[in-house]
């Protein structure tokens, strides 16, 4: 029997084993970590890869490890990365590279690989005194305690006019997220990026970068500047005790809600697209997708201006539905699991969904609050867990 199954590879269910091992709560030949792609951190590595994120949004003291200067004292004694140019700003934010860098050293040193296993949940079953996790390759894991840390990236949003154009040429549109999105230099220029936040900013950047001049951004709204996604007192007691507090779930969520700066950018990102522009290499146009002509892949927009594309690319982030819901709304059911209106788990302070079964990341986030789903969410949900 295992002491923990954690299940998902991500940012969120690294995290959690890194601080268990790090705390001596338990052991690599103990720990079992479950996700269906190869490698971990493997779609976090192909998401911001695909967009060219040359900087994370968080500070240096936001990684996987325990110790928050962790990722400063190893840009300091690797002979790489002892320029000015891996962190930017006065926020420390850590270049990409060196963030990854640092998470496979951390894979590395606790050896996760060994722990690792390939393959979906199929179904989580309460025994007695244990929890039996059903894998779709047929295997079952015994464990004594069981973490779900699974996010919403499998989750893409289209709005409905993508979902009818895709069907009618589906060539012409993709998800920038999509696991079978082609390379860029393989698409019919020009551009069409839809989406005004950091992931449509970052890919509008690259495009024009590779293809001046034949980009267009199409946005819902003007930019909204903030240097994160949700106020940095979120991380603290100020903002986190008054929503714990909070006895109605319905108004957790309202403040989560408000609180997010849903679709936003920091300010060096929105002065890059201004230059960009400037020098004509970059269109951006505000306005609402009316109508689309699949043959020609035109759009139409609510201000009467007409776009061309060769090709549309959606950076219109994930669904906000219960992430794993097709084999996560069989469990819920079948071990009576509480959940709040909005169909997320009712935990309590130790993000305890039921006993031994605890939850990280957009799992987490009625407890947690907003910043549940970031690296500092991963951090919070880690200490808590790793503390028990």
């Amino acid at each position: 029997m295992h002491q923990w199954v954690i299940i998902g590879g991500g940012i969120q269910g690294l995290t959690v084993a890194t601080f268990l091992l790090k705390k001596n709560k338990t052991t690599i030949n103990h720990i079992r970590i479950v996700d269906p792609n190869p490698k971990p951190l493997e779609n976090w590595k192909r998401c911001t890869s695909t967009i060219s994120m040359p900087y994370l949004r968080s500070p240096s003291v936001h990684h996987l490890d325990t110790d928050p200067f962790s990722l400063q004292s190893f840009s300091k004694k690797e002979p790489t990365y002892q320029s000015n140019n891996d962190f930017y700003g006065r926020y420390k934010r850590p270049s990409l590279h060196m963030f990854n860098d640092h998470c496979d050293h951390l894979v590395d040193e606790l050896e996760i690989q060994k722990a690792y296993v390939t393959s979906k949940v199929s179904n989580i079953e309460k025994r007695d005194g244990y929890w039996m996790v059903g894998l779709e390759n047929g295997e079952k894991l015994k464990s004594e305690k069981v973490v779900i840390a699974i996010g919403i990236s499998e989750q893409l949003h289209l709005p409905d006019w993508a979902k009818k154009l895709k069907q009618a040429n589906p060539n012409s549109l993709f998800h920038v997220f999509d696991k079978e999105l082609p390379s860029f230099e393989k698409m019919k220029a020009p551009f069409v990026v839809v989406g005004g936040g950091i992931t449509a900013t970052h890919l509008a950047i690259k495009l024009a970068s590779s293809f001046p001049g034949e980009v267009t951004m199409v946005k819902r709204h003007p930019f909204r500047v903030h240097d994160f996604d949700s106020n940095p007192e979120w991380l603290g007691p100020k903002k986190r005790q008054p929503f714990v507090k909070m006895k109605d779930y319905g108004k957790r969520r309202d403040a989560i809600r408000s609180a997010r700066h849903k679709g936003s950018i920091p300010s060096e990102l929105r002065n890059r697209l201004n230059h960009l522009v400037r020098t004509e290499k970059l269109y951006i146009k505000d306005g609402i997708v009316t109508e689309f002509c699949p043959k020609e892949v035109q759009l139409s927009l609510d201000t009467g201006e007409f776009i061309k594309a060769g090709t549309i690319l959606m950076a219109t982030g994930f669904e906000q539905n219960l992430p794993g819901k097709d084999w996560l709304g069989p469990v819920i059911k079948q071990e009576k699991l509480p959940c709040a209106m909005c169909g997320y788990p009712i935990v309590n302070n130790m993000l305890e969904w039921a006993p031994n079964l605890f939850v990280s990341g957009a799992l987490a986030e009625l407890e947690v609050g907003p910043i549940a789903r970031n690296i500092s969410g991963a951090r919070v949900a880690a200490n808590i867990i790793s503390s028990i």
